[in-house]
């Protein structure tokens, strides 16, 4: 087997299962899930009965670079949504199986092992060579940026994502040894677990960078339909108003699963940079990674309605609204950029034995407790230097409807007002 598996960390809800692993939930409350963060709003109708017309498709092998139609639409929503000037449906737009499989893929496509400037840097707690190229990604972080850069031969440096920094990383802190040999930086943008949102400032400093050191810039926005007020701006966007409509070195990452829902479906895609799409197109062609035709069909009709996006967000801001009104003033919270999660310290009555928030004790308190299951923030996060920006936090995903929300939130004050 590939010896590169053994550099691979257990996924955060394998560790949340280990931590349970002796404990049992108080069955004296049905069970609501905060832990994982998969929709549970219902999916447009419409989009299911297109998928359900055209099961006969699947006779016939789709092909890796999908539909002109569905790229099309996908372009039509890109233009309008993040007011690009241009952008190219045959050379700039790729459909792919959900972005959790095009991030890994990608990354395996697109870094080249092949270097040879040593060089001891810290802030890395694998043991890959140290002359192999960088991979830049936030820290806590969605593990697959990890994974992707561990197999594909490149080493991960973290930067921390904290209330310092609006939880958005100062990348002006990576040292120019590490820019020199990063290949790729991986921006997730509404962040998850925290919430925070680039700004226009933000990715013209990173974009400054990248014109410096030549690295790609890797967006993943598959938060960024589920906003309060404002859409986030998005790194296509940011290159369209700073006149670079060629979008070199940038590729984004969208999916349907937040935006509409369908989690299920797989269905995504990426777009940026023609010249790094083309040969990444001909890896997908050998991988075999298409998107079943009746997928694509029903995800064009996804993309061009904004009706149950809207509806949406709409019920994630009331639970927002709901957890913020009974609970802010009992627990941390702030309420995030957008996303759909709260990154919550945790209370006072769970410390460790230096008396700081200990996240591990608050999770298991509220399954064995409460019967709700949350996230420890320590799981999304390394560990760089004797610190981890995730420890002490705990991540909750507002994923259950508005009355399980109010349930959750009334066992919290319980248990809070018990504890104190």
């Amino acid at each position: 087997m590939n010896p590169k598996l053994d550099l691979l960390h257990p996924y955060p809800f394998a560790k949340m299962a280990t931590l349970l692993a002796d404990s049992i939930a108080n069955k004296d409350y049905d069970t609501i899930k905060l832990g994982i963060g998969e929709p549970k709003h219902e999916p447009p109708k419409f989009v299911l009965q297109i998928l359900a017309d055209n099961l006969n498709k699947v006779q016939n092998y789709p092909t890796t670079n999908g539909l002109p139609e569905l790229r099309k639409t996908i372009g039509d929503w890109l233009q309008q949504r993040f007011s690009l000037n241009s952008i190219s449906a045959d050379s700039q737009i790729i459909p792919v199986m959900g972005t959790r499989e095009a991030l890994f893929s990608f990354v395996q496509a697109a870094i080249n092992s092949n270097t040879s400037n040593p060089s001891r840097v810290q802030n890395t707690n694998c043991t890959l060579s140290n002359s192999a190229p960088f991979i830049v990604m936030p820290n806590p972080f969605y593990q697959i940026y990890e994974g992707a850069a561990l197999l594909a031969g490149a080493t991960p440096y973290f930067v921390p994502c904290t209330a310092n920094n609006d939880f958005k990383g100062d990348y002006h802190l990576v040292p120019s040894e590490v820019w020199d040999r990063t290949q790729i930086v991986f921006v997730c943008s509404p962040n998850n677990p925290t919430g925070a949102v680039f700004t226009l400032e933000d990715w013209q400093a990173l974009l400054d960078l990248s014109d410096k050191h030549n690295f790609i810039i890797a967006s993943d926005e598959c938060y960024s339909e589920l906003y309060f007020d404002t859409p986030p701006i998005g790194l296509l966007e940011a290159c369209a108003q700073l006149g670079r409509n060629n979008y070199q070195n940038c590729v984004v990452f969208h999916s349907l699963s937040k935006r509409s829902n369908l989690p299920g479906l797989r269905s995504g895609f990426i777009a940026g940079d023609a010249n790094l799409l083309r040969p990444y197109l001909q890896y997908r062609t050998y991988q075999g990674c298409a998107l079943p035709i009746h997928h694509q069909l029903a995800s064009i009709a996804a993309w061009q309605d904004e009706t149950h996006v809207a509806q949406n967000r709409q019920l994630y801001a009331q639970k927002f609204e709901l957890w913020m009104q009974h609970l802010g003033d009992k627990l941390t919270l702030r309420k995030p950029d957008a996303g759909f999660y709260l990154w919550v310290q945790a209370p006072k009555p769970f410390v460790d034995a230096q008396g700081e928030p200990d996240d591990e004790a608050f999770v298991k308190a509220l399954y064995e407790k409460l019967n709700i299951h949350a996230l420890a923030g320590r799981y999304l996060s390394r560990e760089i230097d004797g610190v981890n920006p995730g420890k002490g936090f705990v991540r909750l995903a507002l994923v259950a409807s508005i009355e399980e929300s109010q349930q959750a939130i009334e066992r919290i004050k319980s248990l809070l007002e018990k504890s104190i």
